[in-house]
């Protein structure tokens, strides 16, 4: 009889257990749509700081950088980050560029695409398809961000500067 009683138990607590997680993994998978929703949408630059390990900020796309990121409900995404004060090119030619041309334009551009996940623990991963910086090109990347109705927030924790260097950026809706 005690046996009985002990399998019953054990069972009732087993479909307990199974239930309560469904329940959670439902509210978290709707709290997901809901942040996946409220991204949607375009996103204007506001913030790119480089932040070294002695917690020392710079900017490396000015004081003043250009950028739009892209969300769109399907799960893709286009990021473009630009210096606003980059130089033309002399001769008018991106083929005919000098190095400090080429360097000034590598160093004051990041772009990528691709697709997006947000993540229960308050991250989103970038799956991202192509980049700019090859070196991320098919790598998945996952950020700890902050989101307002007006303000997505996010941070690199290894930025295009290598090892050593996180970043902070912010981004505004575009109404």
């Amino acid at each position: 009889m005690a046996k009985r009683i002990f399998i019953c138990l054990f069972v009732f607590v087993c479909a307990q257990a199974v239930f309560t997680q469904k329940a959670v993994s439902g509210t978290r998978s709707v709290n997901r749509q809901k942040i996946e929703r409220r991204l949607a949408g375009t996103w204007s630059l506001v913030l790119v700081d480089n932040i070294d390990a002695n917690g020392k900020r710079t900017q490396p796309y000015g004081p003043n950088p250009q950028g739009l990121l892209i969300f769109n409900a399907n799960g893709t995404y286009a990021i473009q980050i630009l210096r606003a004060d980059r130089p033309k090119f002399v001769l008018g030619d991106k083929t005919k560029g000098t190095d400090r041309e080429n360097q000034t334009l590598v160093l004051g551009t990041n772009t990528h695409f691709g697709r997006y996940t947000i993540n229960s623990d308050n991250t989103i991963t970038f799956k991202i398809e192509h980049a700019f910086f090859p070196n991320w090109e098919g790598t998945e990347q996952r950020r700890p961000f902050t989101l307002t109705d007006t303000e997505f927030r996010y941070t690199v924790p290894t930025t295009t500067n290598g090892a050593g260097i996180s970043g902070e950026v912010a981004w505004k809706r575009i109404k």
